[in-house]
Order: C-alpha cells, then sequence, then structure tokens
C-alpha cells in the first residue's frame, strides 16, 4: 500500500506525540499508571460477540402457560398460517423470556390444517382467534390489532425467535424518542449474520435489506438510526394511531408491502420510523412463505411492488435510484454529517469532559445533524459505545475501522465538519483531515487549556521541568489552533488568554453542558461531603490530598459525625491511603453519583490548579448540592461568592465555610437556589445552543 505525505506525517506524530506524553504522564502519574494506560493504548481491539443466541428447546408439545398480563401495555400479535414447529418455538420464547413491559399474546389463526388449532388453546396466556377463513397476513394481523388491548401493537411473525430484552428495547425507543411513530427490530439469521437492519426503498419501489449477511456488530448497522421502513416480521407502532392510519393497507392483500406503505404512512403522519438495533429478533427468513417469488404468497411480493409504487409516487421520487448501493453517506445524505474525534469513547460517568462531548453530541442530533464517532484509540469501550449508538451515533472501532488513514480515504468527503478534541489528537489528524476531508470545516476542542494547567501546576510545586513542558505543550496548542478554522473554549477566561496568544484565531466558548436534575433530597434529609473527580487528572489527585491532611481535620473537630465521601476512578496509593483517616471514606469509581449528588449537603471543589470550567461543580449545582469551591475551581463559572457558591483557598477560610453552609439551613437553600439558576442560566443544553449552530453551520 502506497503513503502519502499526509499519511507519514499522521505516522510520526502519533510516534512523537505518545513518546511525550508518555514521559509527561511518568513525571506526573508515576510509572503504574502510565503502564495501564500504555497496556490498554496497545491492546488489539476485538468487537465484542453478540453472545449466543437463544433458541429454545426442540421436543413434543407440552402445555405450558405465558406470564401475559390482563392489563397490558403491548399487544403481541402473531399471525399463523400451519407451521406449528415455528409457532411454538417463538411462543416458548416468550414463556422463557417475559418482557418486563405488561404484555398480553393473540395468536391469529388464518385457517390452519395442522395441530395448531388443537394445540395453541392449551398454552395459557395466549389469546386464541382462529378466522373463519384464511385471507392473509393483512387480514390476520388486522383482525389481531382489532382484538388488542395494548397500548402499542407489537406484529410479530411465527417463524421468528426474539431474543431476551427485545421488546423492552422496542417499546423503550418511543419513550427516548417521542417523535416515533414506528420501530423496527434488527432481524438476524438462526447462524447470527444479519438479515436486516432497518430497510432501503429505491424510487422504483423496490427494497434492499441493508446490512444482510453482514456481522451485527458492523458500526453501519449498530446504531439507532431513521430508516426508510421496518419488516413487518418485528415491528412495534402505537395502538391509536395504526388505528387512525387505517391498519395494514388491504390494497396489498394477501400480503407484502403493507410494512412498507406503513412505515410510508406514519412518515406522512409527522411522525419518525426508527431501526433499534437492541431489539434483536431471529427470523426464519421464508420460514412460512418461502422465497421464490415466481410462485405461492411470495410472487404478491412481485405484483405488490407496482402497486405501491404506483401509491407513493410523490414520495418516491426522493428516494435513492435502485442502481446504488446504499452506505452511511447516502443514507445521512440529507442531513449534516460531523465526525467528532476524540482520544478515546467519552466515559461520562467518570469525567466531565465525557459529559460535555455526550451532551454536545445529542444537541447536534437534536440539531438535526448525523453525528459520527471515531475513538483515536480504536476501542469500543462498553457500554459507553451502546450508549452513544442508543443516541443514533454511528461509533466506529477496530476491527472494522482500518487505521485512521485508509478509514478517512473512504469516509471523509462525507463529512461537513470534524472536530478534534485535545491538542495531541488534532496534531496528528490534521494532515490527514486536510488531505481527506479537505471540504470539512476543522474545529479543534480543547476540552481546557492544558498549557494553561500545566503552567498553574509547575508553579504550585515549584518544579523547573513542568513548567518548561507546559511552554512545549503551549507550542503545540497554540499551532493547533492556527491550524484549525475554529477553535473551542469552556470560558471566557480562556478566550481572553488567546485573544493575547493566538489573537488571529477564532475562538468560541461552549462550556460544560449538563442537564438540570433538580433540588433532589432537602437540607434535614443530606449529610456529610463529597468530592467527584477522576485521579487521572493530577489537580484532583493534589486538591483531595490538600482537603483531606490540611482542612478536613478540622471540620471535623467542629463537626465530628460528618463523613467527606472521595469519589472518582483510579485513586493512587496515595489518595487510596486517606481511608485510614476519621470520616475520609474512598469511594473509587461509583457507576451510579445520583445518591451522592441528591443526598450529600454539600460538594467541595478544593482545586488549587487547573483550567477550563469544573464539571464538578456544574454537577452538583444542577442537583441542588451547594459548593464550597476554590477560587480556581470557579474561575470562568459567572457564580457570586456567598450567593451561588462559598469561596475559600486557605484552610481556615474553607474550613469556616463548610461548617457555617452546613449549619445553616437559610444559607444552604439560598445557595442551592442560585446554583440551579445558574447552571440553567449558562451551561443548559438550550443555552448551548446557539453557538453550536453557529459553529457547526446548522
Amino acid at each position: 500500500m502506497s503513503f502519502s505525505p499526509a499519511d507519514l506525517r499522521f505516522i510520526w506524530r502519533r510516534g512523537f506525540g505518545l513518546l511525550r506524553r508518555g514521559w509527561a504522564s511518568l513525571r506526573t502519574r508515576g510509572w503504574r499508571v502510565t503502564w495501564d494506560r500504555a497496556r490498554v493504548q496497545f491492546s488489539h481491539a476485538t468487537p465484542l460477540p453478540p453472545g449466543p443466541l437463544y433458541a429454545p428447546e426442540q421436543g413434543a408439545f407440552a402445555p405450558f402457560a405465558i406470564a401475559g398480563s390482563a392489563a397490558p401495555t403491548a399487544s403481541i400479535v402473531i399471525p399463523v398460517y400451519d407451521q406449528f414447529a415455528h409457532t411454538l418455538a417463538c411462543l416458548r420464547t416468550l414463556a422463557a423470556y417475559p418482557p418486563a413491559t405488561p404484555f398480553e399474546v393473540i395468536v391469529v389463526d388464518d385457517g390452519s390444517s395442522d395441530e395448531t388449532p388443537t394445540a395453541l388453546p392449551q398454552i395459557g396466556g395466549v389469546r386464541y382467534h382462529r378466522r373463519a377463513q384464511n385471507g392473509g397476513f393483512i387480514a390476520a394481523c388486522n383482525d389481531g390489532a382489532s382484538l388488542a388491548r395494548g397500548d402499542y401493537l407489537i406484529f410479530l411473525n411465527n417463524d421468528t425467535i426474539p431474543q431476551p430484552g427485545w421488546l423492552d428495547a422496542l417499546l423503550g425507543t418511543f419513550a427516548d424518542h417521542p417523535d416515533t411513530g414506528l420501530v423496527g427490530a434488527q432481524l438476524l439469521y438462526p447462524d447470527g449474520r444479519l438479515q436486516e437492519a432497518g430497510g432501503v426503498v429505491f424510487a422504483d419501489g423496490s427494497g434492499w435489506n441493508y446490512g444482510k449477511f453482514e456481522s451485527p456488530e458492523d458500526p453501519r448497522f449498530c446504531y439507532l438510526r431513521d430508516c426508510d421502513y421496518a419488516s413487518g416480521a418485528a415491528l412495534a407502532i402505537p395502538h391509536a394511531l395504526f388505528a387512525q392510519l387505517g391498519g395494514f393497507d388491504t390494497r396489498y392483500a394477501p400480503a407484502y408491502y403493507e410494512d412498507t406503505d406503513l412505515a410510508f404512512a406514519v412518515r406522512a403522519a409527522g411522525r419518525r420510523v426508527i431501526y433499534q438495533p437492541a431489539a434483536r429478533v431471529i427470523h426464519a427468513e421464508g420460514g412460512t412463505a418461502g422465497t421464490d417469488t415466481t410462485a405461492g404468497m411470495k410472487a404478491y411480493q412481485v405484483r405488490n411492488r407496482d402497486i405501491f409504487a404506483g401509491h407513493r409516487r410523490e414520495a418516491l421520487a426522493q428516494q435513492l435510484p435502485a442502481s446504488t448501493v446504499p452506505t452511511p453517506a447516502l443514507l445521512h445524505r440529507r442531513q449534516k454529517q460531523i465526525l467528532i474525534i476524540d482520544a478515546q469513547t467519552p466515559r461520562p460517568d467518570h469525567d466531565s469532559g465525557s459529559l460535555r462531548l455526550v451532551n454536545l453530541m445529542q444537541l447536534l442530533i437534536e440539531e438535526g445533524a448525523h453525528v459520527v464517532f471515531l475513538p483515536q484509540d480504536g476501542q469500543r469501550s462498553e457500554p459507553y459505545a451502546t450508549q452513544l449508538q442508543q443516541l443514533g451515533v454511528e461509533v466506529w472501532h477496530a476491527p472494522f475501522a482500518a487505521a485512521a488513514p485508509v478509514w478517512l480515504r473512504e469516509h471523509g468527503p462525507r463529512f461537513d465538519a470534524v472536530m478534534v478534541s485535545r491538542h495531541y489528537v488534532i496534531r496528528e489528524f490534521i494532515p490527514l483531515l486536510r488531505t481527506y476531508a479537505p471540504q470539512a470545516r476543522l474545529i479543534f476542542d480543547t476540552v481546557d487549556l492544558h498549557y494553561l494547567r500545566e503552567r498553574r501546576g509547575a508553579e504550585i510545586g515549584g518544579d523547573a521541568v513542568s513548567a518548561r513542558a507546559a511552554e512545549r505543550t503551549r507550542a503545540l496548542e497554540l499551532d493547533a489552533i492556527a491550524n484549525a478554522d475554529t477553535t473551542l473554549v469552556v470560558s471566557e477566561v480562556e478566550r481572553g488568554l488567546l485573544r493575547i496568544d493566538a489573537p488571529d484565531a477564532r475562538v468560541e466558548v461552549l462550556s460544560n453542558l449538563h442537564r438540570i436534575a433538580g433540588r433532589g433530597q432537602p437540607f434535614a434529609q443530606r449529610r456529610d461531603l463529597v468530592f467527584v473527580g477522576g485521579f487521572h487528572h493530577p489537580p484532583n489527585v493534589d486538591a483531595v490530598r490538600w482537603f483531606a491532611q490540611q482542612v478536613f481535620p478540622a471540620i471535623r473537630a467542629r463537626l465530628p459525625d460528618v463523613a467527606f465521601h472521595c469519589i472518582g476512578s483510579h485513586p493512587p496509593p496515595d489518595i487510596q491511603a486517606l481511608a485510614a483517616m476519621p470520616g475520609v471514606i474512598v469511594h473509587g469509581h461509583v457507576a451510579d453519583i445520583d445518591p451522592f449528588m441528591d443526598g450529600s449537603r454539600i460538594a467541595i471543589a478544593p482545586l488549587r490548579y487547573g483550567a477550563g470550567v469544573k464539571g464538578k461543580i456544574n454537577l452538583s449545582m444542577a442537583h441542588g448540592q451547594p459548593v464550597v469551591a476554590t477560587a480556581c475551581a470557579v474561575e470562568g463559572m459567572h457564580l457570586r461568592d456567598g450567593e451561588d457558591v462559598l469561596v475559600a483557598d486557605d484552610p481556615q477560610t474553607f474550613t469556616d465555610a463548610v461548617v457555617r453552609l452546613y449549619q445553616d439551613e437559610t444559607l444552604w437553600n439560598a445557595i442551592a437556589g442560585n446554583g440551579l439558576d445558574s447552571v440553567a442560566r449558562n451551561f443548559s443544553l438550550e443555552t448551548a445552543r446557539a453557538t453550536v449552530r453557529k459553529v457547526f453551520h446548522l
């Protein structure tokens, strides 16, 4: 394979950057943490296997029961015509793994002549309805819908084996995306290959089973997205909407194209049609009607295509030509496509930078953009990658994502904008992006100005070596700013600094992004102090060490029952050792910190150096939790000492502030309320919306 100059510069800069960051990590974090990070960086990335697919036990029929509900939320409608072995396997699966959502099962027998009419009435929890005469798939489904009591209809073929969690994933889509009108499942062949990841309809009315025979773990097929249609083998729709649209259109009787037409009708009614990859269903394609389109029921597929093309002629004019091979670039052709690159997949429960990035992606999606995420390390980090995919983010990772030069050669032309986080990441990618995505606006997200943080750390420690390293970081960061079209910082303080250090740069402020959680518990039901921050971040190590050793003993002397909860991933040995002090509890990483946000009385932010806007402060305030912080910690956050926060920089005043706030309910309530207002005013997604539109040209 040939290498371009951009490829060689990428390889050189990546190698140099890794060496430099490794040396800096050795100096600031020690060899144990550095080795751990290096091991993760260079480990071979493999896709998560889909796991063994569930299949029910085979065997002769014996009566059993399904745990249905008398007051169902969902009505599962299963049309059947002979093929009892398929029906039995499907129903045994529903019995073995009943959905968490209250449901009922309605089996509509379209005139079976095998053991179906004698066996099905013996299965408890099944509402069995036998049609007077055979009318086909559409008639059976419409009959089942007329009998349903649930708020949602789920049409499920009898030759399916729904995997555990399938129905809850389908219905969860309506809750997460309220404008949804129809949701389709990810269909798999029994051997685990994809059968369909949402259908594509071409301008002539023909269809494409997107992803057919591919891996279900391929990034192209793993994210929630709008699709042209969802197969009637496994789909969900609100009962009221189905009735409003007149059910499956009988012009396609007895079967085929009714599901495609329903999807077009749902869109015409102003609702979305969504493919949900988390709802996995094995489908024995052709198990009932076969696959030969020249004979039998399948012949209606050919006839009904012409009927559909005539009926939906105007809408089909907007579809892709039939000669097209669908790709993500083409499927999202009507949207702004934005690539985001960061060092690794964001982990919003670990650090505020990750939370900010995830909320930014959510905001971009809300504004109509399609977001693609490429982690520099190539790893599929779970559950975080899946969480992004459920937002609708197209997440790439090894082994499906080739090396960056190769991947960008293929995908670069599709992007309207590329945002790269952190100077050491964008430095590697600038030559590639200018070569393979020259049309894209290049946005550099500093996350925080690293050189400002490093410079302050060197000043606190009196470390000349660190001071020189900070100046090298400054040169690299300013070079990245000079080569980007737009630079994002998180505070006006940092923008002010760049007016001096990079006067020609276009700099925009996009601060931390938070959703308001609410007031949490009242004063009387809260107790203790809490700190939240990951310990891969050196300022957090220094802050907790200083607070625990210099401040907390004095607080404990005045408030003997108070405890200090220290929460954050990767605490080094000296932080773990603090747990030996009376009242200090070192938790490490906590997956769900809401109980601490809602139940602890005061959050502390005792940072003595750093840069950017502190997410730990925003997070606490968004939960109605007052904060005591240093001046460095509240820099650039629009906070007023004594009104929104209490500010203290030396051990004595910090102690006094914590004790006063801990005991004064009136002051506590005032600062809690003002803090909530401040987050809503300065750090909410709504506040950032105008800046995001301007920066990304949405």
